[in-house]
């Protein structure tokens, strides 16, 4: 491959679903970078590669790719838009020079926006806005216009980065302008935005007569060759079989390795290279330990540059092996030690995720997020990968800081339509929740609250239920602050399985009679196994693997007249909102189910008398 005669590495940032993803899937088709008759050319969301991403139709990892304008190789950087992996986007931009600032047209900056945007002015990126789906029957693009400027104005410190350029785009149409056109069915492509981006965006070639300097911002797995320390050039040029320095942030010296080989992004193919010069994003194997924030220098400069600064956890939960009984037929792993080595392996490379061992349990360990998406993203990734595990509820983080009690605050953004402001008001009066703003538009309404992160657990699947979905929710962490009161939230008991079996339509029926049921005919359940949920206070057993009695009136087939609703079945996100303290998620790779940790009646009330005295 011809050596580029400029590089620039940009990374595009913004709110969930503005957009992000699928502007780059046109950058990359329409600068060729995969040929007519590939699989891409057909294909949405190129960069969204695991099946996670496809089915959530979120972007979780950061994604390094690459094309080529004009003889500049263009390093794009697609980040995470949901506050939940802000780690991702913290990780990634000290390798960029500039960001894309996607916003919808309709929607205008929402919390992540002002996430995004923040740490990118803290980095001195210049930003490129791109009002994206323009095309939106409810589009206002001059008001979000507006609005992004006044957010230019209160987040940046640096006069010059207030002076950006502007462009418009129907992202699925992979059509950007310089102004924003009259007519919404005019053609265009992406030539409006590379050449802004080749006027506004520094090139990353600087320095290359200095010793060799490289900040790991991350590794990959490779099976043939270990660890591939992936980041962006700082200064100088590394060649294949050099030797360099692995310093680490005390500027301690970890060792020196030789480069065994070299890769680089050319499309979303990695290309072997025996050299690459400052401002190349590149991946090194040959160094076998290596850590996020490391630096890797020339023998003779060991250097190491400054940390990556990634906000903290603010969610812990306790994971341990799973007990049940059906963990050793459904999973492929499921011991303590194969749980903790996978987890510790996890938060290696999961920059906004701490593992600590539980002081309650010495089987466990303590899972730290950055919300509940977060926790169930993990918690689905490794069910998929065949571990087995059982779920606490998650607690706050709380810090003790000068004697007093600190919890994490989030700045919450709420879209809604008129219908439902007095419900949502009424709910977020409830959890204690500060008003900052709420707006009016054409779209609906926009309310801005401060809440603690305590008492929002739950809210989303509490204001989902309320509104019938008609509900958007974003956060901003905004810091710890001193603890506030808590709130009331006795949830309703549920229905406990009294034995273990197969569930019979005539016991559901039974158990439906007193509240929703979680499980089908024919399911095998366990004793303790929660069941179903109450309308009342107070968990009640019941025996949902009964079966009607056989008398010489009954046959067996008189169940066939039995009509029972459909089983309610939650995702892992909608547990780890349910769940109550006395009770666990078990998961499985081929089941999610709920159960209490006392698994015996026997055991429950032992522990309730213990509790009270």
């Amino acid at each position: 491959m011809p050596k580029p005669e400029n590089i620039i590495n940009i990374a595009v940032i913004a709110h969930v679903d503005h957009g992000k993803t699928t502007l780059v899937d046109a950058l990359l088709k329409q600068t060729h970078t995969f040929r007519d008759n590939q699989d891409e050319m057909s294909q949405d969301r190129i960069m969204d590669s695991n099946d996670l991403e496809r089915e959530k139709g979120i972007t979780i990892l950061s994604k390094n790719t690459s094309v080529f304008y004009k003889n500049t190789k263009i390093n794009i950087i697609d980040t995470p838009g949901h506050a939940d992996f802000g780690g991702e986007v913290e990780r990634v931009l000290n390798m960029a020079d500039g960001a894309l600032l996607i916003v919808d047209a309709a929607e205008g900056p929402l919390s992540q926006t002002k996430f995004v945007l923040k740490r990118a002015l803290d980095y001195g990126l210049k930003i490129i806005l791109v009002i994206n789906k323009i095309d939106r029957k409810d589009a206002r693009a001059k008001e979000v216009l507006n609005d992004t400027e006044n957010l230019f104005l209160s987040l940046a410190s640096n006069p010059e980065l207030l002076d950006f350029p502007v462009i418009y785009s129907i992202g699925r149409n992979g059509s950007t302008f310089f102004e924003l056109p009259e007519n919404m069915e005019e053609t265009g492509d992406t030539t409006p935005l590379f050449e802004t981006i080749l006027k506004t965006i520094p090139s990353a070639v600087k320095d290359e007569d200095k010793p060799f300097q490289m900040l790991v911002s991350s590794f990959e797995k490779n099976e043939y060759l270990g660890r591939l320390a992936v980041g962006r050039i700082n200064q100088g040029v590394v060649k294949k079989g050099q030797y360099l320095s692995l310093v680490a942030v005390d500027q301690k010296v970890k060792g020196n390795y030789k480069i065994e080989r070299m890769y680089v992004n050319e499309g979303i193919n990695k290309v072997e290279v025996d050299e690459a010069s400052s401002g190349e994003v590149i991946y090194l194997a040959g160094i076998p330990k290596i850590e996020i924030g490391q630096t890797l220098t020339a023998i003779n400069f060991q250097v190491a540059l400054p940390m990556i600064d990634v906000a903290p956890p603010t969610l812990k939960s306790s994971f341990g092996p799973n007990t049940s009984i059906f963990a050793r037929s459904e999973s492929k792993y499921l011991t303590s030690r194969e749980l903790k080595e996978r987890l510790h392996e996890e938060a290696e490379t999961n920059l906004g995720m701490k593992i600590e061992d539980d002081p309650r349990d010495s089987i466990r360990v303590l899972v730290s997020g950055r919300g509940e998406l977060h926790l169930a993203i993990l918690i689905e990734k490794l069910r998929r990968e065949g571990y087995a595990m059982e779920v606490g509820k998650p607690e706050v983080i709380i810090r003790e800081v000068d004697g007093k009690s600190l919890e994490p605050f989030n700045e919450l953004t709420i879209l809604t339509s008129d219908d439902y402001v007095g419900t949502i008001t009424a709910e977020m009066g409830k959890r204690k929740a500060e008003m900052l703003d709420m707006i009016t538009d054409s779209n609906g309404i926009k309310m801005i609250y401060k809440i603690s992160e305590r008492n929002a657990l739950g809210l989303r699947s509490a204001l989902m239920t309320e509104t019938r979905g008609s509900v958007s929710l974003s956060f901003l962490f905004l810091g710890f602050e001193e603890r506030q009161g808590s709130i009331s939230r006795d949830r309703n008991g549920v229905l406990i399985a009294s034995e273990s079996g197969k569930a019979l339509s005539f016991g559901l029926d039974l158990a439906q009679k007193r509240g929703i049921t979680f499980v089908e005919p024919t399911e095998e359940v366990y004793e303790g196994q929660i069941v179903g949920f109450r309308p009342m206070n107070g968990d009640l057993e019941i025996n949902v693997c009964k079966g009607k009695q056989l008398t010489n009136m009954r046959s067996s087939g008189n169940d066939d007249g039995i009509i029972l609703s459909p089983a309610v079945k939650y995702s892992i996100e909608e547990c780890l909102d349910f769940i109550e303290s006395d009770e666990l998620i078990d998961v499985t790779p081929k089941n999610i189910r709920l159960r209490k940790k006392m698994l015996s009646k026997v055991n429950r009330v032992r522990e309730e008398r213990k509790n009270r005295n």
